[in-house]
């Protein structure tokens, strides 16, 4: 999950608990409010039975005129049962019905005079008053029909008001957070559009004075210092091998001259054969370096060009052949081939020259005939090129570092080489998003497969 998901998700969850708890505290103290409210409506309406009570002459005669005059403010669906010392019936606003009571209210009556019963339905206000000498159990029910319309209107505009302010709040949170950290995706898209090839890309934002603000501007010094670094290596390995490559194909040339022109012993003729290969291997070796410095990974794509396998295949041969001259090769293309296969992938054709000149060297050198077996496969989706050679295999255990630099295998005793060979070849197929590989089937079978895609 992005940083602006995750920071969206995290606001609009805090924000709607402290909306949904602010919400319930809301309800509930209306709910508190409403009840106390109609206890109060309870207690003067007691208030105001107790004193008719107390004035009437004759209050059993005097009771039915005096509620039905009063019935405008009697509390909605209000009961009235009034009782005697004795807990007989003196009067009830109760018509037409069989009146009954809770004697166990009576008897806590008794004991606390007063009594409110709010979880009822009625609910129940109770009273034990003395009058003018004589003990009057004054029982009122009522229903708070109004305030509990009042709190059910409130409790559906609470939990409407929630989902519309929680809808609203996701949605604003996710604008919100997405304006403020647009600057954040900005320098996210100049970082990932930067690369060896282009390292300098200034990133310029509208605030300069926040953090990220600050992190753009650190950022771009940061790719100053490193493109200068870079420039430096890269200028440094260029001239390197430029330089090394004059005297070396000097070297080789009056080797060559030193070779043909004088009579030699056998053992200084062979010396002579075995320093002109090291020159030759030196100098390929400081031509592919030259080459390497040249090219990034991410940049070498816009020199690819289309690439015909066999035809590199083919001059990389003629440049192995040149060194070593007992050096043969049987080239074929797979039947399993597809019809109209054109061998042809995207790439820089020098790079992959080097590839296989390594490869062939590696098979002139270590191989027991020098000779080595080509064969391509094409299908619908990649190109296979087997090199299989003879000679001794490189054990097991070796075979997880053969493509790092200056690895050698224990086959390589008494040989020539630098060991960075095969790490040059994986470097340029990793360039061209190839693969390469090394099995060996039985003893003294070498085979290593590279695997282009189309």
């Amino acid at each position: 999950m992005s940083l602006k998901r995750k920071i969206a998700l995290s606001l609009s969850i805090a924000f709607s608990l402290i909306f949904g708890v602010m919400m319930f505290v809301i309800y509930i103290s209306f709910n508190d409010f409403r009840r106390d409210e109609f206890k109060v409506r309870f207690q003067k309406r007691l208030v105001f039975t107790v004193n008719f009570i107390e004035k009437a002459k004759d209050f059993e005669r005097e009771a039915p005129l005096f509620f039905d005059e009063n019935s405008d403010n009697v509390l909605l669906n209000e009961n009235i049962i009034i009782l005697n010392g004795d807990k007989e019936l003196v009067y009830s606003t109760l018509k037409d019905k069989k009146v009954t009571w809770d004697n166990r209210l009576l008897d806590k009556l008794d004991r606390e005079k007063t009594v409110y019963e709010e979880k009822t339905q009625p609910e129940i206000y109770a009273a034990l008053r003395n009058i003018k000498g004589e003990n009057y159990y004054i029982l009122t029910s009522a229903q708070d029909v109004t305030g509990e319309s009042k709190l059910a209107f409130l409790r559906y505009t609470l939990i409407f008001s929630y989902i519309i302010s929680v809808l609203l709040i996701w949605f604003f949170s996710y604008y919100l957070v997405s304006k403020f950290l647009q600057p954040l995706e900005i320098l996210k898209t100049k970082i990932s559009d930067t690369s060896a090839h282009q390292l300098i890309t200034d990133v310029i934002l509208k605030d300069s004075e926040d953090e990220i603000g600050v992190l753009a501007k650190s950022f771009n010094r940061m790719t100053v210092r490193l493109d200068d670094v870079f420039q430096s290596q890269k200028d440094f390995n260029s001239s390197a091998a430029h330089e090394m490559r004059t005297p070396l194909t000097r070297m080789a040339f009056q080797l060559e001259n030193l070779i043909q022109l004088e009579n030699h012993s056998s053992k200084t003729q062979s010396t002579l054969q075995q320093m002109l290969q090291d020159v030759y291997q030196l100098s390929d070796l400081t031509k592919s370096l030259l080459l390497l410095s040249k090219f990034d990974k991410e940049g070498i794509t816009t020199m690819y060009e289309e690439v015909r396998i066999d035809e590199v295949v083919f001059d990389a041969f003629e440049t192995v052949y040149r060194n070593f001259p007992d050096f043969k090769m049987d080239f074929q293309i797979d039947e399993k081939s597809v019809e109209d296969a054109l061998l042809t992938v995207k790439g820089v054709k020098s790079l992959l020259e080097i590839t296989f000149i390594n490869l062939f060297k590696n098979a002139a050198i270590y191989s027991d005939n020098q000779e080595v077996d080509i064969t391509i496969t094409e299908t619908d989706f990649r190109i296979i090129v087997n090199i299989f050679s003879r000679g001794k295999t490189i054990p097991l255990e070796e075979r997880d570092k053969l493509f790092d630099a200056f690895m050698r295998g224990s086959n390589s005793h008494n040989k020539t080489g630098s060991g960075l060979g095969l790490r040059i070849v994986k470097r340029i197929l990793e360039y061209h998003k190839a693969e390469i590989s090394y099995t060996s089937a039985s003893e003294n079978e070498n085979l290593f497969t590279v695997i282009f895609n189309k």
